[in-house]
């Protein structure tokens, strides 16, 4: 039997709206505090992806080797990168 929490909902391409998608179960999230969940290299390129997205410079797919490489970097270089970016994003003025 499904339960409730793993029935998707049908998406209807042609009303052109959002929907909703189910919250999700606990008891499939990630427990963030086990020292293995995440190897640092993992979490270095997951935070430069979204760092970068978030200043409004989204990765291109071309940029996968420059950012493989920057993971491989230590926590201080991969923070410093990452503190740089979020200062240009609070600083850049937006285009007009």
């Amino acid at each position: 039997m499904t339960s409730p929490a793993t029935v998707l909902p049908t998406v209807h391409w042609d009303a052109e709206a959002d929907f909703l998608l189910p919250p999700p179960d606990p008891r499939q999230r990630l427990d963030m505090a086990a020292p293995a969940v995440l190897k640092p290299r993992d979490r270095h390129r997951l935070s430069l992806h979204a760092t970068l997205t978030t200043a409004g410079i989204p990765p291109h797919p071309d940029d996968a080797a420059a950012i493989d490489a920057l993971s491989t970097l230590d926590d201080t270089v991969a923070l410093a990168v990452c503190r740089w970016l979020g200062a240009h994003a609070r600083t850049a003025t937006p285009l007009t």
